[in-house]
């Protein structure tokens, strides 16, 4: 499989603060979920293989191609921005006319071009209003828009669901992955892993600027599952369920906050833990207000791992 990205010891700072760093990696056709917590990195790799930013350091190519300045290389490529920048006083339709002809679409085929993106996020009936009525969520199926309206092989996706219903979060995972089907290459940013989940297998990791792991999403979710999880349970006997667990094996510690009717269990086996948990609930008739799991997410497995 050939190589369509390639990074060389890629880095990027603003000043005293560092974006990226000796970022290294290869990327070949399919989705790529690029993953971390807010401030990782993403946006900014994600600028500099969209040609919006120049590295401070290192090379990237992009087809073969160095990608900085690159116009013609630009035509192969979709970027949706995590934030959007839109002339508000003009309507949908005219700024998606203005996008295809930037990408050198004419008459009748900007027409064509700009109808055809519209509708394959939802936005036709929306065409005509200004964009300064557009709430975040059509704010954002523009700007997917605009990153496919010249159908280009390589799309670059800064969380591209934000914002986005429910409905039209699995119509948009739904024609991601319909673009891989046709053979182009995606890299979709996000903090949130279920969503990456939902469109491939392949992720890649970034922490502080740097690339921490690529592979298959199953390694990570394996890392999820056995890190230690901090669990809150609220309910009228918080007291009885700790003192079922406070002497099983998977219980690492505890604490109580009697006021919330609450009690906070940390777990190093989270499979384990909810099966005890649910077995001492319905045994012992506990009413049960709330499950929460306050740091089941990107990072706190990241703050694991690299901690240990």
């Amino acid at each position: 499989m050939s190589i369509i990205l390639k990074a060389e010891k890629l880095s990027k700072w603003y000043g005293n603060v560092l974006g990226i760093s000796e970022i290294s990696i290869e990327i070949t056709s399919g989705i790529h979920g690029l993953l971390g917590p807010n401030g990782a990195g993403k946006s900014t790799f994600l600028k500099i293989a969209s040609g919006q930013l120049k590295p401070n350091i290192g090379k990237i190519k992009i087809f073969g191609e160095d990608v900085f300045n690159n116009y013609k290389l630009f035509s192969k490529i979709g970027f949706c921005p995590e934030y959007d920048s839109y002339y508000k006083e003009i309507t949908g339709l005219e700024f998606m006319l203005f996008s295809a002809k930037c990408h050198g679409f004419e008459g009748v085929k900007a027409e064509q071009a700009a109808e055809s993106a519209l509708k394959r996020v939802g936005l036709t009936e929306n065409k005509g209003k200004l964009i300064s009525s557009y709430s975040l969520g059509m704010r954002q199926k523009l700007k997917l828009a605009t990153s496919i309206v010249h159908d280009p092989e390589f799309l670059i996706l800064d969380e591209p669901l934000k914002g986005i219903d429910p409905i039209w979060r699995v119509k948009i995972i739904e024609m991601i992955k319909e673009f891989e089907s046709q053979g182009k290459t995606i890299i979709v940013s996000s903090h949130i892993l279920p969503e990456v989940e939902a469109m491939t297998n392949n992720v890649i990791l970034i922490h502080q600027g740097k690339i921490f792991a690529q592979g298959d999403i199953q390694e990570i979710r394996d890392l999820i599952d056995t890190h230690p999880h901090k669990i809150s349970v609220k309910c009228d006997k918080h007291r009885l369920i700790a003192d079922k667990m406070i002497n099983s094996n998977f219980v690492l510690n505890l604490q109580f906050k009697d006021k919330e009717n609450e009690v906070i269990i940390n777990t190093n086996n989270r499979e384990i833990f909810f099966d005890s948990l649910m077995g001492i609930v319905v045994d012992n008739n506990i009413n049960v207000q709330e499950i929460t799991s306050p740091d089941d997410n990107l990072q706190a497995v990241f703050d694991y791992l690299i901690g240990r």
